[in-house]
């Protein structure tokens, strides 16, 4: 990958469907590995009929998708579910004008939260925050370079390297 993004733009659905933490939770879990929606509920300490609400709702918009029925180990049938990757390269544009990205990005860092928290004080491999000024030209180059910064670790990725959580956000500040 060169650092080039290819972006679609985000429908209202996809929008509406990834405006909620929870969401986004069970987009990264079933990445690594296929679960279930009581394993999810285990998992994420929520009630199964909540889970299954978040879950019909990826899936409808092809950020889920089943994987064919199988044989739990108590002999139930159970259906797991794996993530798509779709949201890797969709573009979070507000089409309609009703703050749906703003919502997105709240969720987003409401999952990240939750993450940092359920991993403990003893996770944190490194963050930093800081302010810039730049114009249109700059920005472009600094999204394009880290977007290439990040595939190259992508391609990279190892096996048995330890499983590492990331969120890169670049907001326009208000100067007041």
């Amino acid at each position: 990958m060169s650092g080039e993004t290819h972006l679609r733009t985000a429908s209202v659905d996809e929008l509406k469907a990834l405006a909620h933490p929870l969401r986004w939770r069970i987009l990264r879990l079933c990445f690594d590995r296929a679960w279930t929606n009581q394993e999810l509920a285990e998992r994420l300490e929520v009630a199964p009929a909540t889970v299954l609400r978040h879950v019909r709702a990826l899936v409808k918009t092809d950020f889920l998708v089943a994987e064919p029925v199988r044989t739990s180990a108590k002999g139930a049938l159970e259906r797991p579910y794996r993530a798509t990757g779709r949201t890797w390269q969709l573009g979070l544009i507000d089409v309609e004008g009703v703050g749906m990205v703003q919502q997105v990005d709240l969720a987003v860092l409401a999952a990240h939260r939750a993450e940092i928290v359920e991993a403990g004080p003893e996770s944190s491999r490194g963050m930093s925050r800081g302010t810039l000024r730049l114009g249109a030209e700059a920005q472009a180059e600094l999204e394009s370079r880290l977007a290439g910064l990040i595939a190259e670790f992508l391609a990279r990725e190892e096996p048995d390297g330890e499983p590492l959580s990331y969120l890169w956000s670049v907001v326009a500040r208000a100067e007041r």
